[in-house]
C-alpha cells in the first residue's frame, strides 16, 4: 500500500528535553504509522509502548521512581502510543521529565477529552500537533491541482482517511468507512464513564450529519433524542473532543438583526459522515451536494490553518431576514466573508447586506475552480 507523506512527517523536528510532544488525532487517522515511519528513520535508541498493554499501565501508573527509570533507562526516546487509556499519564510523564535528562517523550492520543484532562502536571511543558484526515495540502506532495480536482467527487463521499484513500475499489472503500465507523470512531466516547445511554450518542451524529450548515438547537436535537439539552450539549462536546465534530459559532457586532446563539457543525471528514448516515451514492443522485461541499471546503480550511499557523477566528453570519454568509474569518480585525458554491451561485442579496453590515470586509466565492487556492 502507498505511504502517502504527512505534513509532520519529520517528528524530531518537534522533539526537546525539556517538553512530552503529543500527537493527537481520531482512530485510524495514521498516528501509528507516522509514528513508526519516523522511528524507523531515526537514530535515536528508543522504546516503543501501546498505552493498551497492561504492563505498561501498571508501571507508569504505580508512580514508583525506581521502577519507572529502570524501564527506560538507556533509551534517547520513549513513545506511547494510545497513551490516553494509561491511568494518571500526566503525572507519570512529568516523573520522567523530572528524573531523567536525556530521555524525550512522544506520545499519541485518539480521545482528547480523555488524554488532554490528564495532562494538568504537564502545563508548560508540553508541544501539541494534531494529526487530522489528510488535507488537500497534504495531497499535493502526491499529486498536481488537476488531479485532485478530478477526483473531488470521491473526496466528497469517501473522505480523506489514509487507507481510504489508497484503497482503490468503491465497494472495499464503502466496507473500510463502514467498518471504522462501527469499530473505531465513537469507541473512546462510548466507552466514557459518564456515558450511559451509548445507541442515544450514535442517534445525535445522525441527526447532526443532517443538519450540516445550519444552526443546531440543543432543545430541538433533546426533544427527538429523547434527552435535556444539558446532556445533548455535553454530547455534542464529547464528540468534539473526538474528533468527529467541528463547531462553529455565530458572528454578531448588531444582536438585534444578527444570529449568534447558535452553532453549526461540521464533520472533521466527508466520509465518516456519510459512513454515520449510510449515504454513499454518487453526488448525481444525493440532495445533500451543497452541504458536503460546504463541509469539506471548511474544515479543509480549518487545516490549512493550523499547517501554516494562521490564527483567524471562524464563524458563520446569518440574519434574522435570513441573509448570510457560510464562513466569516476574523484576523487582525480585518473581516473576510466566504461563500462556498458547488453549483449555481445565491442570489447576490446576502452578499450585498453583509458588505453593507460591514463595508470594510471582505469577500470571495469559493468554487471547484479556485478551492485550492482557498485550502492550499
Amino acid at each position: 500500500m502507498k505511504y502517502l507523506d504527512r505534513y509532520y512527517q519529520n517528528l524530531g523536528e518537534y522533539l526537546d528535553l525539556e517538553r512530552v510532544l503529543i500527537v493527537y488525532g481520531p482512530r485510524r487517522v495514521g498516528k501509528t504509522t507516522l509514528v513508526k515511519r519516523f522511528l524507523s528513520q531515526t537514530d535515536l535508541k528508543f522504546k516503543l509502548d501501546s498505552g493498551e498493554d497492561i504492563f505498561v499501565q501498571q508501571t507508569l501508573a504505580s508512580q514508583d521512581f525506581k521502577r519507572m527509570l529502570e524501564y527506560v533507562q538507556g533509551y534517547e526516546l520513549y513513545v506511547i502510543d494510545e497513551a490516553q487509556v494509561v491511568p494518571q499519564i500526566g503525572q507519570a510523564l512529568k516523573i520522567l521529565l523530572d528524573q531523567t535528562h536525556n530521555l524525550k517523550i512522544m506520545v499519541t492520543g485518539s480521545a482528547n477529552f480523555e488524554l488532554a484532562s490528564q495532562l494538568e502536571p504537564l502545563v508548560g511543558r508540553k508541544k501539541e500537533l494534531y494529526l487530522y484526515p489528510l488535507a488537500q495540502r497534504e495531497l499535493l506532495e502526491n499529486a498536481n491541482p488537476a488531479e485532485l480536482k478530478r477526483q473531488l467527487e470521491d473526496f466528497l463521499i469517501f473522505g480523506s482517511y489514509p487507507k481510504i484513500l489508497t484503497t482503490p475499489s468503491r465497494v472495499e472503500k464503502i466496507e473500510r468507512l463502514k467498518m471504522v465507523a462501527r469499530e473505531y470512531l465513537f469507541r473512546d466516547v462510548l466507552a466514557f464513564e459518564g456515558i450511559k445511554y451509548s445507541q442515544k450518542i450514535v442517534k445525535l451524529a445522525k441527526l447532526l450529519a443532517f443538519q450540516i450548515g445550519s444552526e443546531v438547537s440543543y432543545y430541538e436535537l433533546g426533544t427527538q433524542l429523547g434527552l435535556d439539552s444539558k446532556t445533548v450539549e455535553k454530547y455534542i462536546d464529547l464528540l468534539e473532543k473526538n474528533f468527529i465534530l467541528y463547531r462553529v459559532g455565530g458572528f454578531s457586532r448588531n444582536l438585534r438583526k444578527e444570529i449568534s446563539a447558535k452553532h453549526k457543525f461540521y464533520f472533521w471528514d466527508t466520509g465518516m459522515r456519510n459512513a454515520v448516515i449510510e449515504q454513499f451514492n454518487a453526488l448525481e443522485n444525493r440532495n445533500d451536494v451543497g452541504q458536503l461541499w460546504e463541509n469539506f471546503v471548511v474544515m479543509e480550511r480549518v487545516k490549512y490553518q493550523q499547517f501554516a499557523h494562521f490564527y483567524g477566528s471562524m464563524y458563520f453570519w446569518r440574519t434574522y431576514d435570513q441573509r448570510e454568509v457560510d464562513l466569516v474569518e476574523e484576523q487582525d480585525g480585518q473581516l473576510t466573508g466566504f461563500e462556498f458554491k458547488w453549483g449555481r451561485s445565491r442570489s447576490n442579496k446576502s452578499r450585498q447586506a453583509w458588505l453593507k453590515a460591514y463595508p470594510q470586509a471582505g469577500y470571495e466565492v469559493v468554487t471547484k475552480e479556485n478551492y485550492l487556492e482557498f485550502v492550499s
